[in-house]
């Protein structure tokens, strides 16, 4: 993860909110039949897709000296929303973007969150947050009004650092809780919380800095990423979703680079995020790598690509890219269509 000092002329405040965000890095409708990207045939292997720029959403924060995209998510009306998680209050931390007109507006800020993924309910069509700095999960009406916190406090004596969410056909909340991260300790955690809000039950712990989750393509279990081993873990849930086993599926080759949010096609491919590279890498559900998604290299200044969102029915895919140089984001054609678990974290 990036280790940047702090600023000598930033407040104690803004100093906390840098700290947070460096301790977790805040790591943080295209139908084209043809094969995307220049692989030369569906299932081709480790093929490289080129992404283009589709635009700039944020520059770096003087206060946090960052800027970290995250989310992102499709509303039904086609609407991409994205989060900054290293926001100063005042700036735009939720933002909504038009990927045709290539606009982008503020949706909500506030005075405290650091708000590390973004994903719409299915249960009461809310969009839902996780505020990594302090351990609760808020929810927004789809405009940005009416926060509510869905969740806080601590799940088993434990208070949680929730970092990504996957719901369930029903609208129940599977959390990565990435606790431990700043100590380094395998202390992570998956958390499924009812959607009513009211039962917390931990379904795995002993992870190491529990990041990407997503539902595979069947609902039959969780794709798991661990950001301080590099790691993807499958854990499979059981008829009344405990969870039934689990075990590493694959090991992601990053060098540098560590594994971020996690998305999931129609096909059951796996679209893995980087921090430490402005790339994502995609598995088929053996542990394939099928390919790499890379922006072009005279691109500056961008050093992650946290997440990927694909168009709902589409294959036409966008990629959250931040860094020094700012955020931004990235398109590229899908190898397979998008769906509710295609809506990264």
């Amino acid at each position: 993860m990036r280790r940047l000092p702090p600023r000598p002329r930033a407040a104690r405040a803004k100093a906390g909110l840098l700290a947070i965000a460096l301790a977790f890095a805040i790591a943080g409708c295209g139908t084209e039949s043809g094969a995307p990207g220049g692989l030369s045939a569906p299932g081709a292997t480790t093929g490289t897709i080129r992404a283009q720029k589709v635009m700039q959403l944020t520059r770096t924060h003087e206060e946090t000296g960052m800027t970290l995209l995250e989310g992102p998510a499709f509303h039904p009306d086609g609407g991409l929303f994205v989060v900054d998680v290293t926001a100063p209050p005042g700036k735009p931390k939720v933002m909504r973007v038009d990927v045709r007109r290539k606009t982008v507006r503020a949706v909500h800020t506030d005075g405290r969150g650091a708000y590390t993924s973004a994903q719409f309910s299915p249960y009461d069509g809310r969009l839902y947050l996780t505020d990594y700095a302090h351990g609760e999960i808020v929810s927004l009406a789809p405009g940005g009004g009416d926060p509510r916190t869905f969740f806080a406090g601590e799940v088993d004596g434990a208070r949680m650092n929730p970092d990504d969410i996957a719901f369930d056909e029903e609208g129940h909340l599977y959390v990565s809780d990435s606790r431990g991260l700043s100590e380094g300790a395998a202390h992570g955690r998956v958390v499924r919380i009812d959607r009513g809000g009211g039962k917390a039950t931990v379904l795995a712990d002993g992870l190491a800095a529990t990041n990407g989750i997503s539902f595979d393509e069947a609902y039959r279990g969780l794709w798991i990423s661990e950001l301080t081993e590099n790691r993807i873990s499958y854990l499979r849930l059981g008829e009344g979703r405990e969870a039934a086993s689990r075990h590493t599926a694959i090991r992601v080759d990053g060098g540098i680079a560590q594994t971020d949010s996690i998305a999931v096609d129609a096909d059951g491919n796996l679209y893995q995020g980087l921090h430490g590279r402005p790339a994502i890498v995609v598995y088929d559900r053996h542990g394939e790598r099928l390919a790499t998604v890379d922006i072009p290299a005279r691109a500056e200044g961008l050093d992650s690509a946290t997440n990927v969102a694909i168009t709902p029915g589409g294959t036409k895919a966008y990629m959250t890219v931040s860094g020094p140089g700012g955020g931004y984001l990235y398109t590229f054609d899908a190898l397979g269509k998008g769906t509710r678990q295609s809506n990264g974290g």
